[in-house]
């Protein structure tokens, strides 16, 4: 009979066999009894739990001075600009609107929220900037709403950063206009398919007034762009989880660390700025709701809050705030994330010890013990003749002794050092380090050095420890991170090639701007990339009461022709031409209208 705490072992894998079934990725182990090595561990893919992450945020509104109340101001409604009983005052907490009412629990009482200054400045812009920051990566599962109190933004943009607000990059544009606004095309997310699903998207959907009272919410869709793979009620999620394993692109668009809220104009009604009215136009937001869980890597089931921080609680030999590296002696191979695959169970991909040799992983599950003489599903062969390594290894604490196993048949060798190297052709392989992009290396003669063969993730180099041609180093990320390089995604249009720098900003052509070239420098318009203003009203103006048309062309009236409408027509019957033919225009106006014109015929 066996003594110790073995029975106790054994009553805990009974009562893991009564618990309900496993679901979606929602456990990292799972003990098991086998009747000839008894409990075991088992490993698995898993994730946290999607949980509401306002309560883990950190707010921050800018600029200066652009949240209500100092000094005091009286607001007027929107749809009745007589109505002017609100006050904010930020002396008065009975009267303040501080950002951090976007993220309290309201309950049964009265509606709480932030406020901006009325637009009193106008013409000026009235810009605001809510930035929520985790210090942590999250993944998003739910849409994230945005509540407005004063009605939706007529002009906003949603963004996101991967590298702690060190870069930005759009989510989602949204506008009452949206060729006015940005330029774009107006979409919705019903309008992408599987190959367009990533696409960043302009939409009117939110923008367009349709009464103070009947819409106050905007929405970043993340459910229904999930749909696109998993079908409308999600039922499908297999599908998903599959892209996502293979598209890295799939799992980082979901991914964030950071998300700002660029309000550029508020609400009007649906009419142009009432300039006698302007304390009615303003912004005010009650509530920012945010699901999702935190990233670890397919390594954790939890996450914890420890001293204003999201921490994963890392199994699987992993350690770091994102379980996105092998604990210390735990590096016989290199990190790699769970996978999702097979659904629903996926592969844990454990960090191996140093003193152990291992196999390719089980497709359903990996257990870090081996059991009378067999190797493990997960292909490990694990050193059992040391006490005090059992609890690394997987094995309960207080159990047995187990004999060392014979060896298996089939074990791969470390991934570091496959295919076994001729010292005498291929050198020293000590030096090959390819910081887990790569397990192949290879000896060259001429140079005398040891580089990785076929490195991934978008790496090269002689250690896989530079981005290709294209991508850019993700500052967040380890060297042995599979993140490690980020795609420029420069547009095609508006940039000179493909490549960025260390920042990820792209090489522009003339005319465009921003960080990838996706925006036109005043005086310029988009056209499938960005060209001179052939009329802008101010320098370049159509002449004879011609009008501008988007800065794109002047409309001329009868009997005027020109680019800008400069030259008037001959009736050739009569010979009579309009005087408006011999244009005064100075010559400047003159070369500069050619000179648009055989820019916009390039």
């Amino acid at each position: 009979m066996r003594s110790g705490p073995m029975p106790m072992l054994q009553l805990a894998a009974l009562v893991y066999s009564l618990l309900p079934a496993r679901t979606q990725y929602d456990s990292c182990k799972s003990l098991v009894n086998t009747d000839d090595a008894g409990p075991s561990w088992e490993f698995y893919a898993c994730q946290p739990r999607p949980v509401p992450m306002k309560r883990y945020l950190r707010v921050k509104v800018e600029p200066a001075g652009v949240t209500c109340g100092d000094p005091p101001e009286r607001f007027c409604a929107l749809g009745n600009p007589y109505m002017c009983f609100s006050e904010c005052d930020a002396s008065n907490r009975d009267l303040a609107h501080p950002p951090k009412l976007m993220f309290d629990q309201e309950g049964n009482g009265p509606v709480t929220y932030w406020q901006s200054v009325t637009w009193s400045k106008y013409p000026e812009p009235l810009l605001a900037n809510i930035t929520l920051s985790w210090n942590k990566s999250i993944q998003l599962t739910e849409n994230i709403v945005i509540t407005f109190e004063a009605g939706r933004p007529t002009t906003m943009i949603l963004e996101k950063s991967l590298n702690y607000g060190r870069t930005w990059q759009p989510y989602q544009y949204y506008a009452e206009d949206c060729m006015e606004a940005f330029r774009m095309e107006a979409k919705n997310v019903r309008d992408l398919s599987p190959v367009t699903a990533l696409q960043i998207i302009c939409t009117e959907d939110y923008s367009k007034w349709v009464g103070f009272e009947n819409e106050k919410n905007l929405h970043f869709e993340v459910k229904e762009r999930f749909a696109i793979f998993a079908g409308s009620l999600l039922q499908n999620m297999e599908a998903l989880y599959k892209r996502m394993d293979i598209n890295k692109g799939l799992r980082d668009f979901f991914t964030l660390t950071d998300l700002r809220i660029r309000l550029i104009k508020p609400a009007t009604g649906g009419t142009f700025v009432q300039r006698k009215y302007l304390n009615k136009y303003f912004y005010a937001i009650s509530n920012v709701e945010v699901v999702g869980r935190c990233k670890c890597n397919m390594h954790a089931n939890s996450c914890h809050f420890k001293e204003g921080n999201l921490m994963c609680d890392c199994e699987h030999n992993t350690t770091g705030q994102d379980c996105g590296k092998c604990r210390k002696n735990y590096k016989a191979k290199s990190w790699r994330p769970g996978s999702y695959s097979p659904y629903p169970m996926g592969t844990a991909n454990s960090c191996v010890a140093a003193s152990s040799t291992y196999g390719s992983p089980a497709p359903a599950a990996e257990r870090e013990v081996k059991k009378g003489g067999r190797i493990s599903t997960s292909g490990q062969a694990i050193k059992t003749d040391v006490p005090k390594r059992k609890a690394e290894v997987g094995v309960p604490s207080g159990g047995g002794q187990m004999k060392r196993p014979k060896a298996p048949e089939k074990i791969l060798k470390p991934r570091q050092t496959e295919p076994r190297p001729r010292p005498e052709e291929q050198g020293n392989f000590q030096d090959c380090e390819c910081y887990g992009h790569s397990n192949r290396c290879s000896y060259i003669d001429y140079l005398k050095i040891v580089t990785c063969v076929s490195c991934k993730h978008n790496t090269r180099g002689q250690h896989c420890q530079h981005c290709r041609l294209g991508y850019y180093r993700n500052a967040s990320a380890e060297l042995d991170d599979e993140n490690v390089c980020i795609e420029c995604n420069c547009n095609q249009l508006g940039s000179r090639h493909d490549r960025c720098n260390e920042t990820g900003h792209c090489e522009c052509k003339a005319g465009a701007t921003s960080p990838k070239c996706e925006d036109c420098k005043p005086g310029y318009y988009w056209r499938l990339g960005c060209f001179p203003n052939i009329c802008d009203n101010e320098l370049l103006m159509c002449q004879n009461g011609g009008t501008c048309y988007q800065n794109q062309r002047c409309t001329c009236p009868k009997g005027y022709s020109g680019i800008l409408c400069e030259a008037g027509s001959c009736d050739l019957e009569s010979g009579n031409c309009n005087a408006a033919s011999t244009s005064l225009l100075g010559p400047w106006t003159v070369l500069v209208a050619a000179l648009t014109l055989l820019l916009a015929c390039e």
